[in-house]
C-alpha cells in the first residue's frame, strides 16, 4: 500500500486554526509574510475550516488575493453541530466558506470533527450527498472528513462510505497508543481501508514542542540543534499514506523552524525511531492533561470559562514542576473574570471536546491546585 492519493503534496501543511493575533484580531500582514515563506520553500497545502474565527476571511487577504489560483492548495470544513441547527444552516455554510475565501472551488474539503455523539447529524443534514454535488459540479476536487472518535466508529463509516478521497486524523508520538485518542489503531484502520491521511495535532496543540525534560534531553542529545516540533511533524510524515502533516503555525519562527528541517525532509531514521520509542515511554506514564487547546469547550460554555489555558496552567506545575509559572498562568487565565470554581458542571465542554477529556473533573482539581 506503498501507493496513495495525494503522495506528490510537499509534507508540510499550513493548519490556519491558530493564526497570530493583533489584540482582538488576526494579524493578517503577518500571515501574508507567512504564506509567502510556505509558498517559497515549495509548500502548497492550506487547511482551514468555517468555524475557525477569523480564519477564511484572513487566508483570502494573504493568499488568494495575492497569488493565482495554481499557486496553492486550498482544505475548509462544513461542521454539523456548531452554529448548525438547521440542515440549511448547514449547507449554507459551504456557500458563505466560498465567498470568505473568494478561492472558486477547494481541493479538499471535510466534513468536520466526526465523534461518537454527532457523526448521524451529518447523515441526517444529507451532507455526504451534499459533498458528492459540489464534487460533481467541480467545486470540490477531493473530499472527506475529520475523525475524533475510535477504530470501530472508523471502520464502521469508511465501510458505509467508501467514496472518501481521505481522511483527516489526530495522529502523534505521544498518543500513538494513548487508547482515548488511538492514533495507531485509526490510522491502521485508515489504511486498510486504502485512505490517505492528512494529519492534525502532530504537535498536541504545540505541547510536544515543549515536552517534559527527560524527553527534551533525549532529542537534544541527537539532534542539539533541531526542536522538539520537528520530531513530532518528522514522526508523522515517515508515515506511509500521509498526503500532509498539519502545522498549526502562529507566528513566522514557527514557520520558519518548520521549514527548516521539512524543507528537504528525510524519514526518521532507526535510531531516531528509537529515541522516539523511548520519548513514548516516558510519556506514557505523564500526568498531565492532553488539552490540544482548540477551544472547542469555550463556544457554549454559560461561564465563558478559559478552559484551556487553565489547563495550560496546570501542566506547568504538572509536567514541569513551575509552580511561580503555573501560579502566574492561571491568575492570567482566569482574569477575564471567571475562576476554575466557576463551572457549574453543565457538561457542554464534555460533550464537544474532541480528546473526550473529563473536564468538569479536571476544574476541580485546578480550584485545588490555585485557588
Amino acid at each position: 500500500m506503498s501507493d496513495y492519493f495525494g503522495k506528490d503534496v510537499p509534507k508540510l501543511g499550513f493548519g490556519l486554526m491558530r493564526l497570530p493575533r493583533k489584540g482582538p484580531f488576526t494579524d493578517v500582514e503577518q500571515v501574508k509574510k507567512m504564506v509567502d515563506l510556505f509558498l517559497a520553500a515549495g509548500f502548497t497545502y492550506f487547511d482551514t475550516a468555517f468555524i475557525y474565527p477569523g480564519s477564511e476571511a484572513a487566508i483570502k487577504k494573504a493568499l488568494v488575493d495575492r497569488y493565482p489560483r495554481e499557486r496553492y492548495t486550498l482544505c475548509t470544513k462544513i461542521n454539523a453541530f456548531v452554529l448548525a441547527p438547521t440542515e440549511k444552516a448547514a449547507k449554507d455554510q459551504f456557500y458563505t466558506s466560498l465567498k470568505r475565501t473568494g478561492a472558486g472551488f477547494f481541493d479538499y474539503y471535510l466534513l468536520h470533527s466526526f465523534m461518537e455523539n454527532n457523526y448521524r447529524r451529518y447523515d441526517k443534514f444529507h451532507l455526504w450527498d451534499f459533498v458528492k454535488e459540489q464534487k460533481e459540479k467541480g467545486l470540490i476536487k477531493h473530499f472527506g472528513f475529520s475523525f475524533h472518535a475510535g477504530p470501530k466508529l472508523l471502520d464502521q463509516i469508511l465501510t458505509e462510505h467508501p467514496e472518501v478521497d481521505f481522511v483527516q486524523l489526530q495522529i502523534n508520538y505521544a498518543d500513538w497508543e494513548n487508547p482515548s485518542i488511538a492514533s495507531r489503531a485509526n490510522y491502521e484502520v485508515a489504511r486498510k481501508h486504502g485512505k490517505s491521511i492528512t494529519v492534525m495535532e502532530p504537535v498536541k496543540g504545540g505541547r510536544l514542542a515543549k515536552p517534559p525534560k527527560e524527553v527534551q534531553k533525549l532529542f537534544e542529545g541527537y539532534h542539539p540543534d533541531m526542536s522538539c516540533a520537528s520530531w513530532a511533524i518528522r514522526f508523522v510524515a515517515s508515515l506511509d499514506g500521509i498526503i500532509t502533516v498539519l502545522s498549526g503555525m502562529s507566528n513566522i519562527e514557527q514557520m520558519e523552524d518548520n521549514l527548516s528541517y521539512m524543507r528537504n525532509f528525510k524519514p526518521l531514521n532507526e535510531e531516531e525511531q528509537r529515541i522516539i520509542q523511548e520519548a513514548q515511554r516516558f510519556l506514557g506514564h505523564s500526568a498531565t492533561i492532553p488539552c490540544t487547546a482548540c477551544r472547542y469547550c469555550e463556544e457554549g460554555c454559560p461561564k465563558k470559562i478559559r478552559i484551556p489555558d487553565i489547563f495550560a496552567a496546570m501542566n506547568k506545575k504538572i509536567g514541569n514542576g513551575l509552580t511561580a509559572e503555573a501560579e502566574a498562568a492561571y491568575e492570567e487565565a482566569v482574569s477575564g473574570g471567571s475562576r476554575a470554581s466557576d463551572c457549574i458542571g453543565c457538561g457542554h465542554c464534555e460533550q464537544v471536546c474532541p480528546q473526550h477529556l473529563p473536564v468538569a473533573e479536571h476544574l476541580k482539581k485546578a480550584v485545588g491546585m490555585f485557588e
